[in-house]
């Protein structure tokens, strides 16, 4: 299990990643990244450091942050745990899309004062089928059905700080019998089994159709993501041959098909400091 998690990771680091750089990782304490964890601790021994997280949205969580911590300060892990405020407002009143803006932003924070390298979190195969399925029910465009990325930036970030998820390759019964077999209790959050919860939903609905194959709708996920930056790729040589600078704004003669046209519309509508 170690190798093939070296394995993964070493896919995704950073042209010229030096022998000494420093891994974070975003620790919940729910099973998938305690395995995340405990794998990425085996892997890069003495170049690890974890973050558990408070976000105050349950009585639970400061006693859970700190249990986490002690896991980590069991391992010998040099760990931080992050309070985060939740802005509720800033996220239209979602709940979970606050609390993971705000956790990213301190994670983003936290990652850059230790002057860590890179940041790992555990999205898997099912969280990678779960998003797919979700956001083809809303219609997405190409951008949105390449779900999460192995690879990219820490969102919110001002800095470029890489993003890695080594685990899109693996299931979560997988790592849930790696944190059982370390013989660590996992914390259980109550939300994901919430049925006010689009996510919640949808994992109960796959739950109960064993005719999914999970790991190839992930991988159509992975498929998609690399149609998106092919996508990315014509649109900035459509930029660059059909957009002229004009008197009061620019100028778009478009000469693309479609999907690609409506990314250098969404360029000028930037460019002009627009949303």
């Amino acid at each position: 299990l170690t190798a093939r998690f070296s394995a993964d990771l070493a896919a995704l680091l950073p042209r010229g990643w030096p022998g000494d750089a420093r891994l974070g990782v975003a620790v919940s304490g729910g099973p998938d990244s305690l395995a995340l964890l405990l794998l990425a601790h085996a892997s890069l021994p003495g170049r690890v450091e974890a973050a558990p997280g408070d976000h105050g949205l349950r009585p639970e969580s400061a006693a859970e942050a700190a249990m986490v911590g002690q896991i980590c300060a069991a391992l010998g892990l040099p760990h931080a745990v992050l309070s985060v405020t939740v802005a509720l407002t800033e996220a239209g009143g979602n709940v979970q899309a606050g609390a993971r803006a705000a956790r990213y932003a301190a994670l983003g924070e936290w990652a850059a004062q230790q002057g860590l390298a890179a940041l790992a979190t555990a999205h898997h195969a099912d969280d990678q089928a779960e998003t797919l399925l979700m956001r083809l029910t809303r219609a997405s465009g190409g951008a949105g059905l390449a779900g999460v990325r192995a690879i990219g930036p820490v969102p919110g970030g001002s800095s470029r700080l890489p993003l890695l998820r080594p685990l899109l390759g693996w299931r979560r019964a997988e790592l849930a019998g790696i944190v059982a077999q370390a013989g660590v209790d996992a914390i259980e959050d109550p939300s994901n089994r919430d049925p006010r919860f689009d996510r919640a939903r949808m994992r109960a609905a796959i739950a109960g159709a064993d005719w999914l194959d999970i790991p190839a709708i992930a991988q159509s996920a992975a498929h998609l993501a690399d149609a998106d930056a092919a996508l990315d790729w014509a649109a900035k040589r459509e930029w660059d041959e059909a957009v002229t600078s004009a008197p009061m704004g620019l100028t778009y003669r478009p000469q693309a098909p479609r999907a690609v046209a409506l990314r250098g519309i969404a360029r000028i509508v930037r460019e002009l400091g627009g949303e």
